[in-house]
């Protein structure tokens, strides 16, 4: 191989790599997690009972708790009852809980939408438990774990984040002292305060997606 052949050859890797780099860069930032203060993307997806979900059918609510989890992880099935806990507690006050499943069904077989309807009939979850297609609402959210919640306030500007992160410090529900990060955001929503903390590490198992080919 001449030299000539040799560094088009380096000159084609080279232009291969700063593209993958750069492709990758953007994947990053289309999948960047919602801070608090931005503005919350609307929806209208499927919930279990085949009716659309959208912050709309709850005209009466002061915000929403949204909730990224599944069927299969254990550290959102470790939460599902202090999920359904948080909904009782709070779609009274005005702060329903509303549960998107972020995993691509064909890369989580137990998370389709049949078997996402025979859970929250089992759970009896009284919140609705949507499906998320190509997990479009997912990465508008940059939604990373399950579970992974964004708490939202309802303003006269639009739906505001108010929280990203954790439910609360126990994973395992072995602690007595736990801090119960989400309740206490909107005991402070409520007495029309910022929330202290804003930001928490979110805990649970990666979202999982589709292999590409």
């Amino acid at each position: 191989m001449n030299i000539k052949n040799c560094k088009s050859k380096n000159h084609e890797k080279i232009i291969l790599l700063l593209t993958l780099a750069f492709s990758a860069f953007l994947a990053q930032a289309q999948t960047a997690t919602l801070k608090a203060g931005d503005t919350a993307p609307d929806f209208k997806l499927k919930n279990v009972d085949n009716k659309e979900v959208s912050f709309a059918s709850f005209p009466k609510a002061k915000g929403y708790i949204v909730v990224f989890t599944c069927n299969t992880c254990p550290y959102a099935v470790g939460y599902e009852q202090r999920i359904i806990d948080l909904d009782k507690k709070f779609k009274p006050q005005g702060y329903p809980v509303i549960a998107i499943n972020p995993n691509d069904p064909e890369a989580s077989k137990a998370d389709t939408f049949d078997k996402m309807q025979d859970l929250a009939k089992e759970k009896k979850y009284p919140f609705p438990y949507l499906l998320d297609p190509g997990q479009k609402i997912t990465d508008e959210y940059g939604a990373k774990r399950t579970p992974h919640i964004f708490i939202v306030s309802k303003t006269a500007k639009g739906n505001v984040v108010e929280y990203v992160g954790a439910i609360d410090n126990d994973p395992e529900g072995t602690k007595a002292d736990k801090v119960k990060y989400a309740e206490d955001v909107i005991a402070a929503l409520k007495s029309n305060q910022k929330p202290a903390v804003t930001q928490t590490k979110e805990i649970g198992c990666t979202v999982k997606r589709k292999a590409k080919a």
